[in-house]
């Protein structure tokens, strides 16, 4: 027989922020601790409100599986003396399983007679268990804080009002704090506060809607996805769909209802971000957009109780609203009354980083290595590239951006159209922060792309040049992101761009920043450009992880030439001819460890094999040189791949590691020539086949 476990923990407001990860905790927990007991289960399914965390799991077993053990304790010649009789090693192991010494056993082993003791582990009951599991599963969920209150010994995310613990509906006894569990779950706060009783998961779900509770987080998300739209729908307007705040708005509500309201046309005067931040970061609102795509003096909030007179609720959030924006274009004013430019001295004393300076510093840096850039990829356009540098965190001194932190590069771009800056200058101040998110859109234009690709480099080098390091926990200053979009940038703008070469310069300008050898950081540096873009190639653009390693492992200097690379090694491996080769010159690189410098000499041929390899080898040589150079490395790769039967014959014909000391140096000089042919194109070692051992 199968049994359901239910368990829901009654709380004062949680975080929105912390909901989500406590669900996940909740249920990785509870799972562990069943599969531990040994309890086998058939599904597990968490719930989540501001106001309570639930989870309920299917089909568990009754009780313990039986368990069968077989231990293994000291060896016989010293568990047992002259006289047979029991020392206390095999005393001491007896008492340690509860056991009698005559039911010890001796076993044969690889090591010799070793004692043994068997035991079988009759299963406890499910129902005795669950006090102890709900316990520790309680204590243990993590959060980024947590509280203590009253005189309790116990810490929780927020004081605990009730629990709910039950099996099959009937109650599981225990007491976290002053709260005893029971089989009494509560309504909503205002809507339904009063107390119902529950007998199971389905019981629960059911009473819970009753009492204004949808404790499921996706049926709130539906709910709200599908009201807000109906909504855009009766108005003729577009829904700004912003899927974090539906996840967020969806955890801080127990029973969602959305309301619409409306702003002044007067300030549609603000740019359109301006107006998105302040109502999704202060309010939560969802914004609406005509056809055209223009925002509309319209939003619509979600509610967490069903107003008796909607529209009082609708007059308090437009209220509150208006304040806001109010204050928006306030600053939006005030701004313009300081030209852009005049704000470049004022970050002479804003603090970057401590150990790097002043923003006023960085963006000195910033424009030294963008226009450097500039000359050599857009030279039509280093006016620009430099213009855009000097602005780009000069709207951090601005009153907007101070309020909205996360308006930065927008306000600046918005304020350089209207001091009637060049286009691309203005763009560039914002999209130089671009990409800010994995996969998100890159600098449109060659300023922008200038201009991001000189500050990340700068701030990736300043970090790495003072021990300013990310670890697995923490990136403060999102270095990962940042190498990553300048990976991304250079790819996207096809840039022959070297990063040892970049790393070199950037470094250069932090010369007097550094605490730690130039060098030193140089290499850990290259090595964190490296790892992304394994990531970039292998994660983003589906490549063979064994394609880019051979690439990388070969040259990863230039992410452009190394993209080529694995683009002409994956068609390669996708064709039919592919392991063959594979295994073909991966056997020449793994015998040759590294190569030989000598000269090939055919006086030392003392087979045909090795004369028509290297005949062949010196028909295409100058040939593959070429292409390498041209950067055609798919056809580069055919005229080698061409060679794989004659090294396929060399390899049957001859011992390469013949007794006679000048014809192995002979052959292995001659097997070196063949692996340089693919120098810098791929490390064929790193290619897994299947055969390719």
């Amino acid at each position: 027989m199968c049994a359901e476990i239910f368990l829901e923990i009654g709380t004062e407001e949680i975080p929105a922020s912390f909901l989500a990860p406590a669900r996940l905790s909740l249920e990785e927990l509870l799972r562990k601790e069943l599969e531990a007991a040994r309890i086998p289960f058939q599904s597990i399914q968490t719930f989540a409100t501001p106001r309570r965390l639930a989870i309920a799991v299917q089909g568990a077993a009754p009780e313990q599986e039986r368990q069968e053990l077989s231990i293994s304790g000291p060896p016989a010649k010293i568990a047992f003396d002259a006289e047979g009789k029991p020392t206390k090693a095999a005393l001491g192991f007896a008492k340690t399983n509860g056991v009698d010494v005559s039911e010890l056993k001796t076993v044969e082993t690889p090591k010799g007679p070793y004692l043994c003791v068997h035991k079988v582990l009759e299963g406890q009951k499910l129902k005795d268990l669950l006090p102890d599991i709900f316990l520790r599963v309680i204590h243990a969920i993590p959060f980024k804080k947590s509280m203590r209150w009253k005189d309790l010994d116990i810490r929780f995310v927020r004081p605990v009002h009730w629990l709910t613990a039950l099996l099959d509906g009937e109650i599981v006894p225990f007491t976290f704090g002053e709260i005893s569990s029971g089989n009494q779950s509560f309504g909503h706060r205002f809507m339904a506060p009063e107390a119902f009783t529950v007998t199971g998961l389905e019981d629960y779900l059911a009473k819970a809607q009753e009492h204004f509770v949808i404790p499921d987080p996706q049926r709130r998300k539906e709910i709200i996805r599908h009201d807000v739209e109906a909504i855009a729908a009766g108005l003729n307007a577009s829904l700004n769909m912003d899927e974090d705040l539906l996840e967020e708005v969806s955890l801080l509500v127990e029973f969602p209802v959305a309301i619409c309201g409306g702003f002044e046309e007067k300030y549609l005067e603000l740019p359109p971000e301006v107006l998105i931040t302040t109502m999704k970061e202060n309010q939560r609102y969802f914004t609406l957009t005509d056809d055209s795509g223009r925002l509309l003096p319209r939003f619509i909030t979600i509610a967490n109780t069903r107003p008796r007179d909607p529209e009082v609720v609708q007059r308090g959030n437009e209220r509150v609203l208006r304040a806001r924006l109010a204050d928006a274009m306030f600053f939006w004013k005030e701004d313009q009354k300081v030209p852009l430019e005049s704000r470049l001295e004022a970050l002479k004393h804003v603090v970057f980083q401590a150990k790097l300076g002043t923003s006023y510093e960085k963006v000195m840096r910033i424009r030294e290595l963008a226009v450097e850039l500039a000359r050599r990829f857009a030279p039509e356009r280093v006016e620009a590239v430099e213009r855009a540098a000097l602005l780009a965190k000069c709207d951090l001194e601005t009153q907007m951006v101070f309020e909205f932190p996360e308006l930065q590069g927008v306000m600046g771009r918005e304020y350089a159209l209207l001091e009637g800056e060049d286009r691309d200058v203005a763009v560039a101040v914002y999209e130089h922060y671009l990409p800010v998110q994995a996969g998100g859109a890159l600098p449109s234009g060659p300023v922008g792309a200038c201009v991001a690709i000189a500050d990340k480099m700068d701030t990736l080098c300043g970090c790495f040049s003072v021990g300013l390091l990310p670890t697995g926990a923490a990136d403060p200053f999102a270095l990962r992101r940042g190498a990553i979009g300048i990976l991304s940038i250079i790819l996207d703008r096809q840039l022959p761009l070297s990063l040892g070469a970049l790393t070199e310069r950037a470094l250069g300008l932090l010369k007097e920043k550094l605490n730690r050898p130039a060098a030193e950081a140089a290499a850990d540096i290259l090595d964190f450009l490296r790892q992304r873009l394994v990531h970039i190639l292998v994660n983003t653009r589906g490549f063979p992880a064994d394609v880019v390693a051979a690439v990388l492992s070969a040259d990863a200097d230039r992410p452009l030439d190394a993209l080529h690379r694995v683009e002409a090694l994956t068609r390669l491996k996708s064709s039919r001819d592919y392991e063959p080769v594979a295994v073909a010159f991966k056997r020449v690189v793994n015998i040759i460890k590294g190569g030989v410098e000598t000269e090939v000499s055919e006086d030392l041929f003392a087979a045909e094999s090795e004369e028509k390899l290297y005949r062949a080898l010196c028909g295409i040589r100058e040939e593959v040189q070429h292409l390498r150079k041209a950067g055609d490395y798919g056809a580069a790769l055919e005229k080698i791949a061409s060679l794989r039967p004659l090294v396929d014959g060399f390899f049957e014909s001859v011992l390469v590691m013949d007794p006679d000391e000048r014809i192995r140096g002979n052959r292995l000089a001659l097997l070196t020539t063949v692996a340089r042919l693919f120098e810098g194109i791929a490390d064929f070692s790193k290619i897994t086949a299947e055969s390719a051992s």
